[in-house]
């Protein structure tokens, strides 16, 4: 029997086992197609340069999270719950990250340093989320009219929240008194969007 072929999926899962195994600066498409028992011509074939595997797997890690997150902006129920929720799920996917695989977590900071363009459209996408979510907020009236606009309250809140889900403050996310911290913050941002 013929052996399954490979796929980029199988390329990506090998990738973030050698980056975790060597970290980015060490780790190359060699390492990855060694890992999987293929050339690295195999490899290339579906990802053209190492530039663009990198891209691959920081996409890859980044949109683990939004898929719930989505799921939350686009539900049902009133619009600060919802609010609240997706806050929470964000901190707490980017805490369980660094937490449980701090080596892989270290290793996609210095990846979304290089892939910034990839790391904006994530953002984009967060934020577009957020904006969904006061502007659903809005129509029912939950939430104040602008100004600012919707999509500026997004951007607003996604930066008050920073310490939360911004790799830099990774290092604060074990701090006993965290969760008290980010519950103050939720509470506060959700309050300043009341009608």
């Amino acid at each position: 029997m013929p052996p399954e072929p490979l796929t980029p999926e199988d390329i990506l899962r090998a990738t973030e086992d050698v980056l975790r195994r060597y970290g980015p600066a060490k780790a190359t498409v060699v390492d990855v197609a060694r890992a999987l028992g293929v050339s690295h011509g195999t490899v290339y074939r579906h990802f053209r340069t190492k530039a663009e595997l990198r891209e691959a797997v920081t996409r890859r890690w980044l949109d683990r999270a939004t898929g719930e997150l989505a799921a939350i902006a686009t539900g049902e129920g009133p619009a600060a719950g919802r609010l609240e929720r997706w806050l929470r799920a964000l901190f707490a996917a980017k805490r369980r990250k660094a937490v449980e695989d701090p080596e892989l977590f270290a290793t996609y900071q210095v990846l979304a340093q290089e892939q910034r363009e990839t790391v904006s459209r994530h953002i984009a996408e967060l934020v577009g989320q957020l904006t969904a979510i006061i502007e659903a907020g809005r129509a029912s009236g939950e939430f104040a009219a602008g100004p600012p606009d919707a999509p500026a309250a997004a951007r607003a809140v996604f930066r008050a929240t920073a310490s939360f889900h911004k790799p830099s403050h990774a290092a604060e996310w074990s701090a006993p008194d965290v969760q008290e911290s980010f519950e103050a913050v939720s509470a506060l941002v959700i309050r300043g969007l009341r009608a």
